[in-house]
């Protein structure tokens, strides 16, 4: 890939590394599949192409109706790779965890409407965690990492969107992810209705059910 200087390794993931990189005079993050050995090299080929193809897509098409996500600059589909906006911020993880509960409950709440617009339009993130959010010293929030992202209009996919974010928050932001959590889904009902929201939220109650069953499960065997 031409004009490409200074790699350096952000993250090196089970599917794929990101690097830091300057790209023509900007400052990029590069997301490339590794190969996998234990496939056949022309099925991993495919698989990783159309794994780059599907996620270059969906940061795409979730910006069009409003949702902030890292613009693509470039695909290269042989070489599975994705060159894209480095975004300069900090991860909500982190930031969760030192801020203030009045800063946080701000931040949710924009995590909620920007989780909203994209349930609105039957987009599942797929991976919705703190750890793939980035604040921007705008107070903007990002949304990143659509690797394992997809088009669904099922209740049950966007239940388990939001019920990952909600364990997210309860494993890594215990001190106050109840109030949270809340923001988020207020955010969330002023995007997609009370109603539309309700029938989630019951989805996620039910999802929460069936943990709680298979883990007695395991308990009484």
């Amino acid at each position: 890939m031409d004009k490409i200087k200074q790699h350096i390794l952000l993250k090196k993931g089970a599917e794929a590394n990101l690097y830091l990189a300057n790209w023509h005079g900007k400052k990029v993050v590069i997301k490339i599949r590794a190969q996998k050995k234990y496939r056949a090299e022309v099925l991993d080929s495919q698989i990783r192409s159309c794994r780059t193809i599907h996620e270059a897509q969906l940061l795409h098409q979730t910006k069009i109706f409003g949702v902030t996500t890292p613009l693509v600059y470039m695909v290269n589909i042989p070489e599975a790779t994705i060159v894209m906006e480095y975004i300069n911020g900090i991860q909500v993880k982190q930031y969760i965890n030192k801020a203030s509960k009045e800063e946080c409950k701000k931040v949710c709440l924009q995590i909620g409407e920007l989780v909203g617009k994209l349930h609105k339009e039957n987009f599942i993130h797929g991976d919705l965690t703190t750890s793939n959010m980035i604040l921007n010293k705008h107070g903007t929030v990002f949304l990143v990492d659509f690797g394992l992202g997809e088009k669904s209009a099922e209740i049950e996919a966007k239940g388990v969107d939001l019920h990952l974010l909600k364990r997210t928050l309860q494993s890594t932001h215990f001190a106050f992810w109840e109030a949270c959590f809340n923001e988020v889904l207020t955010g969330y009902s002023l995007i997609l209705g009370d109603k539309i929201s309700e029938k989630i939220y019951e989805k996620i109650r039910e999802i929460e059910k069936r943990g709680r069953y298979v883990e007695e499960r395991k308990q009484n065997l």
